[in-house]
């Protein structure tokens, strides 16, 4: 027969057994779900993550690609536990390095290794572009997490797309500083990843103020377009925890899963 153990309701996909489907979720959702099993459940799990020049940004000793670095490594090592397979996606503007899905403790520290030291040629961030990439290198349904401060646009079309096929979650690095913004004065700014540089005058209040207001309308928006797309959103803080933050958002979709069934 099928697996030993129910794991999981999914939304039904097109080479999936009818005999499959979850006929009293489906009746509720008003479009077809299917049941998985534990003895199917050997995945391949794939990290996305962004080395632009925006992510070597940090306050004291924590970058977000320190942070990027924590948070894939406490996904990796959650994803051997439980056999499955992990691979990697480098990026900026450009992708810089693949490699492809594997299972292991040494390949999980050669990834871990290759998103903290590894020295992109771009600067820029281009994610339709890793979309796209990742649609044609992994033609399975996967786990794919999607790691980047989301410092660039037009990438919304190919994350829907993708979003159908694969379970897509979207973690979004945030510095404290970028947050909690506290400049005051004339201060020289530079664009990380264009290099172009400013002057900026901080002691009006109400700059300070737009700048705020701008950064927290960005993040809620990126937030919105994710969950009205079905992408799960995460954004995690180089201030915060990691475990924790990620601790409790898996808890939360396991609530969430069993409220369907």
């Amino acid at each position: 027969g099928k697996g030993i153990e129910f794991f999981e309701v999914r939304e039904f996909e097109e080479g999936d057994d009818i005999r499959s489907i979850d006929w009293n979720v489906t009746a509720r959702m008003g479009h077809p779900y299917v049941k998985t099993y534990l003895e199917e459940r050997e995945l391949t799990v794939y990290l996305l993550v962004d080395l632009s020049s925006s992510q070597d940004f940090g306050s004291f000793d924590k970058s977000k690609r320190n942070l990027s670095a924590y948070i894939s490594a406490l996904i990796a090592f959650s994803a051997i536990k439980n056999n499955d397979r992990v691979g990697l996606i480098l990026f900026t503007d450009k992708i810089e390095k693949h490699l492809p899905p594997k299972k292991g403790k040494d390949h999980i520290m050669h990834i871990l290794r290759e998103i903290l030291f590894f020295q992109p040629k771009g600067k820029g961030t281009d994610i339709k572009n890793v979309l796209n990439f990742f649609g044609k290198v992994c033609t399975k349904r996967a786990i794919v997490f999607l790691i980047s401060d989301f410092f660039d646009s037009g990438f919304e079309k190919e994350a829907k797309i993708l979003a159908r096929k694969h379970d897509f979650i979207a973690i979004q690095t945030v510095d404290e500083r970028e947050e909690d913004f506290e400049l005051e004065g004339i201060v020289l700014a530079e664009d990380i990843e264009s290099g172009e540089e400013f002057l900026v005058d901080f002691s009006s209040n109400f700059l300070r103020e737009f700048y705020k207001n701008k950064i927290n309308k960005f993040s809620d928006d990126l937030e919105k377009f994710f969950k009205s797309s079905k992408i799960d959103f995460l954004k995690i803080n180089t201030k915060e925890e990691p475990f924790k933050a990620l601790d409790n958002f898996f808890k939360e979709r396991r609530e969430k899963l069993k409220s369907l069934l």
